[in-house]
């Protein structure tokens, strides 16, 4: 079994079964995507027809009802499987929809009526919507954005740049960080808009090592006017709040499940490869050395399988533990950091597992024909996706564990 990853939900069960329908098309688009550096927009239009992208989207209002956080990590393990590519830019929609659909259904248990909430979910179901979003900005980090809001007499003039904002080629919407500064303080903030708002400038930038699929170009914002209401306040700029760090945890925590589906995809690939070679008319898979390596990497899957379904369940159960009032800071550091050990921990597995199916299948795999040389390129993203990078994430979990979580 190899601790096999289950839906806990029928609509998660929905979602992964969407998801698997598709793994072997984006295999094959995954391929062209890497060569040409260019996203695979008829995948995209797939999932979207299937229903992927409003699986937070109450059934109600035309989506899934997806609320699991277990089972949406589970279905991006498996987008992932297909094309890692395509697993962390469609996070990046599922994340913003996520977070609508949870303020959706606390609106009308308050007696409220969300109406430009359900619009906006009404929007992502029909296919009208697919928002990318970033947090990422040049020599500067996700608490410190340096794109910033002023106030105009209409609403906002926002200037700036924002870096990795995958997706943003086929979106048609951008969510994204940043400050904002008004008579009453200096602030985090967040806002939505049109990927064709005027001022908003695509930079085709977009040139990687791996991940070659996922459109992650950087935008520059050049005086571009929003409304007063588009801009919502998070918290003070420069300091972690309980609702970032929760968001944050909730919104990154699937981009570790896209590593371990790559992971998988590895080990399927190895074991094939074992099962189909000899040498010197011997069956490969009788040689203790690659005996050894294939059970070291089912060892390492298990490990990684386990962890993410721990904190696929921990994320479920604070959701309910937390419904209708927002923690202490304590409590969401708390939270951030078993989400940074489970990133920590499946990040180097999942890197471990690519680099041992290399191993195993031998100088084949080392070839551009191969996908391993892809997968081994995409796995590679891992560790640097913030909050936090391998330089900062063992001391933040070590503050956190010793009472002093920081502040910024």
């Amino acid at each position: 079994m190899n601790y096999e990853l289950k839906p806990n939900t029928p609509a998660g069960a929905k979602f992964i079964a969407i998801v698997t329908s598709e793994i072997s098309a984006l295999r094959e688009a995954a391929e062209q995507a890497d060569r040409t550096g260019e996203m695979p927009r008829a995948r995209y239009e797939a999932l979207q027809a299937k229903g992927c992208a409003a699986a937070f989207v109450p059934e109600d209002l035309g989506g899934l009802g997806l609320t699991s956080v277990h089972d949406w990590l589970l279905g991006i393990a498996a987008l992932a499987r297909g094309d890692g590519s395509v697993a962390i830019a469609l996070n990046m929609h599922l994340a913003v929809s996520r977070g609508m659909a949870q303020a959706y259904r606390s609106a009308i248990a308050q007696g409220q009526e969300p109406r430009t909430t359900e619009a906006t979910l009404r929007a992502i179901a029909k296919g009208e919507m697919l928002i990318c979003a970033t947090a990422t900005e040049r020599g500067t980090d996700n608490l410190h954005p340096f794109t910033e809001a002023v106030a105009s007499e209409d609403g906002w003039v926002v200037n700036g740049q924002k870096m990795f904002v995958t997706m943003s080629p086929i979106a048609t919407h951008l969510g994204m960080n940043l400050r904002m500064r008004d008579d009453e303080g200096d602030y985090l903030a967040t806002t939505l808009m049109p990927i064709n708002t005027p001022g908003l400038i695509p930079q085709n930038d977009w040139d990687a090592l791996g991940m070659r699929g996922s459109g992650s170009q950087a935008v520059h914002f050049e005086n571009v006017s929003l409304p007063q209401s588009a801009v919502r306040r998070l918290g003070p700029w420069g300091e972690w709040s309980p609702g970032v760090l929760i968001n944050r945890t909730l919104g990154n925590l699937p981009l570790v499940a896209a590593f371990l589906g790559i992971a998988e995809h590895a080990y399927e690939i190895a074991l094939d490869s074992v099962g189909r070679q000899k040498r010197v008319d011997r069956p490969l898979g009788t040689q203790p050395g690659v005996q050894n390596i294939i059970g070291e990497m089912t060892i390492e899957l298990a490990k990684c399988r386990s962890m993410l379904t721990a904190a696929g369940k921990q994320a479920d159960d604070v959701l309910t533990d937390w419904a209708g009032y927002t923690p202490d800071l304590g409590t969401a550091h708390n939270l951030m950091s078993d989400y940074q050990c489970a990133k920590a921990v499946i990040n180097r597995g999942a890197i471990a597992i690519v680099n041992s199916a290399l191993d195993v299948v031998g100088g084949a795999g080392y070839m551009s024909a191969n996908v391993l040389s892809r997968l081994y390129r995409d796995v590679r993203a891992g560790p640097f996706m913030q909050p936090y990078s391998p330089a900062e994430l063992p001391g933040y979990v070590g503050k956190v564990a010793l009472g002093r979580a920081p502040v910024d």
